[in-house]
């Protein structure tokens, strides 16, 4: 029976053993995240200030937004800090720490996107009784639930990740350079890792059960669409409909594209691939997805640029009459 015990800190996959290598990793996931926050915020400042976005598949789109904002920093400052400190350690509470709100952002975001399938179901297929459905009340109500969801969903992950201990003969070395549970998992000496796993079959279940959601909400959303007279008015409402569908189509395929793989024949340059694609590359795509064929977040966003051009020119204005 090999030792076992737990563990104060872990060691995460370093992007290579080159000081200059090092410090490009840092700049390149820098401007990455610096646009995802960028992009993120950008949607909920725009939403929130201005008043013709005030209903609800903006009010969900906001909190898509906020989601997306706390995934890509739950992993990403880590990475830098290590690549620019030469450094591989997490300790453990931040190990801990970054599942947690992994898992609850990540839940919290699939119950979102299911919840405005909804909304856009109810908008096309019961117009007249849509204002009545999807009432603020209804519509706080199922932001909560979907928070609730995830809220729920980490501390399951957390908790039955880190029930497993660790053989005291073995370096704790993370082939990822995030906490990343399946890779966790390759570390335990006990049989309690099933208890993960039996989680993460639960949660596939749930998330496929949010598809069949979906796709069966779309079904009805095209059959509806079919039913327009007019053309316009075909793509008038297949518009508000496909950046969502498009968020859906990328977080979906990419989480499958990364957990359904075969591990065994990935190299660690691969599972580095893999994992930026499912956790980056959804909050870095979704702002420009949702505002590039979107009218109205396209006015709201000219008049927040417009709006702070105005505010420097009056600043500047305010400066120069000021006596010196």
């Amino acid at each position: 029976m090999p030792n076992l015990t737990s563990t104060s800190e872990f060691l995460l996959l370093e992007f290579s053993d080159i000081r200059e290598l090092q410090i490009l990793h840092f700049f390149v996931f820098l401007a990455v995240y610096l646009t995802a926050v960028t992009g993120n915020l950008l949607i909920i400042i725009a939403v929130a200030l201005d008043h013709h976005l005030h209903t609800p598949m903006y009010f969900f789109l906001m909190n898509l937004a906020l989601l997306d904002l706390g995934l890509v920093s739950v992993m990403v400052p880590k990475a830098m800090a290590n690549s620019l400190l030469n450094t591989r350690s997490i300790s453990y509470s931040a190990c801990v720490a970054q599942v947690f709100f992994y898992f609850l952002l990540a839940g919290s975001d699939f119950a979102i996107l299911t919840i405005m399938a909804h909304d856009r179901y109810v908008a096309i297929c019961n117009p007249l009784q849509y204002e009545t459905i999807m009432n603020r009340g209804a519509c706080i109500q199922m932001a909560v639930s979907a928070w609730i969801a995830g809220i729920l969903f980490g501390i399951l992950h957390s908790g039955g990740t880190f029930a497993i201990t660790f053989c005291s003969n073995r370096i704790n070395q993370i082939n990822q350079f995030f906490c990343e549970v399946p890779q966790i998992i390759k570390l335990s000496c006990s049989d309690m890792y099933l208890i993960e796993v039996g989680i993460m079959v639960f949660g596939s279940f749930l998330g496929l059960g949010c598809c069949i959601f979906i796709i069966f909400s779309y079904m009805q959303i095209f059959a509806a669409v079919r039913r327009i007279p007019s053309v316009h008015g075909q793509k008038k409402a297949l518009s508000t409909c496909l950046p969502h569908l498009t968020v859906v189509f990328l977080l979906v395929f990419s989480s499958i594209f990364a957990y359904l793989r075969p591990r065994s024949r990935t190299s660690s340059d691969q599972n580095v691939l893999f994992a930026i694609i499912y956790a980056i590359l959804p909050p870095l795509l979704n702002p420009f997805i949702y505002s590039m064929r979107n009218k109205e977040l396209k006015t709201a966003l000219l008049k927040l640029s417009n709006l702070g051009r105005f505010s420097k020119i009056i600043a500047s204005k305010a400066f120069l009459q000021k006596p010196h």
